[in-house]
């Protein structure tokens, strides 16, 4: 285990100021470095520190980030879930830890889950000097994801969204819904996992993190015709994809079809829900397995 350390930075996205956390290990020459971003929604704080410094006490460097808008970076409004700005968030993301002094600029990997995990495949695609990716439980196919919580509670989110969408044309603040809600809830995420999910990964936080589990509802328009599934076979980079047999969010059969046609694509699944590898009982697996994934793929330069 190796010792690192962590300080908070910032890098620009088209003027605006991204936060991030740099974990740089000690006394590692020109380590590789992992860039991480979070899913649907979601900021860094909930649990991708515990999934940094697992890589940082491996021997990488680490740049954890929150998209423009969202938790400690900067942009108005708040919580506007634009995928073409994510993606721009991403690109400087990898742009910073590729300029970055003391690290390996030739062998940065991508990490993302969820949605985050959709947008690293969207990424490998197009970069194909990117070293690996590792996609835990990724968003693969809009219409799958979409359409996977019945038609009633499809319907109230296309209205929600019609509704942001008008009011954004009105120059109005969002129209916001919920990013996770329970069964019934008029919510993105309603799957049983979802929102005790969000509960756990805030912790002793949950009080303060609770007003910042909502999203402009115009994102309910945009979800069904974002597909990243359909680049996999785009991918030239090793790309390790961690597939929920209980997945609701993500279909399984959906994720394992795309994974599948990675050229150099890894699939390990798991007995759990989608939200569930962040915390015990299955962290450690999950994060072991990116770790072995890691050390056979993008491993450390010898001493």
């Amino acid at each position: 285990m190796t010792d690192y350390t962590r300080e908070d930075v910032t890098f620009d996205s088209h003027g605006t100021a991204c936060a991030a956390w740099l974990y740089r290990p000690a006394d590692a020459q020109n380590p590789p470095i992992v860039v991480m971003a979070h899913g649907f929604a979601a900021i860094r704080a909930l649990r991708l520190d515990a999934y940094a410094a697992r890589f940082a006490e491996a021997g990488y460097a680490v740049l954890v980030f929150d998209y423009r808008g969202w938790g400690d970076s900067a942009g108005e409004p708040r919580r506007v879930l634009d995928i073409g700005a994510q993606h721009q968030d991403w690109r400087a993301g990898v742009a910073h830890a590729r300029g970055l002094e003391g690290v390996d600029s030739n062998r940065v990997v991508l990490w993302g889950s969820s949605f985050g995990g959709g947008h690293a495949m969207h990424l490998a695609a197009d970069d194909h000097d990117i070293a690996a990716v590792i996609a835990q439980v990724p968003h693969i196919s809009g219409p799958a994801s979409a359409f996977s919580q019945g038609p009633v509670h499809v319907a109230r989110l296309i209205a929600a969204g019609v509704w942001d969408q008008v009011r954004a044309l009105a120059g109005r603040e969002p129209y916001r819904v919920a990013a996770a809600g329970y069964p019934g809830d008029l919510a993105m995420m309603t799957a049983p996992d979802a929102a005790p999910m969000a509960i756990r990964l805030a912790g002793d936080r949950y009080e303060e993190l609770l007003p910042e589990n909502d999203v402009a509802a115009r994102i309910a328009l945009r979800v069904p015709f974002y597909s990243p599934g359909r680049r996999a076979s785009r991918i030239t980079a090793p790309t390790f994809v961690q597939i929920a047999e209980r997945d609701i969010v993500t279909p399984v059969e959906v994720a394992r079809k795309a994974a599948e046609r990675i050229p150099r694509g890894e699939i390990r699944t798991y007995d759990c829900q989608h939200f569930e590898p962040y915390l015990d009982p299955y962290f450690e697996t999950v994060v072991a397995d990116q770790l072995d994934f890691l050390a056979a793929q993008v491993p450390l330069a010898q001493a």
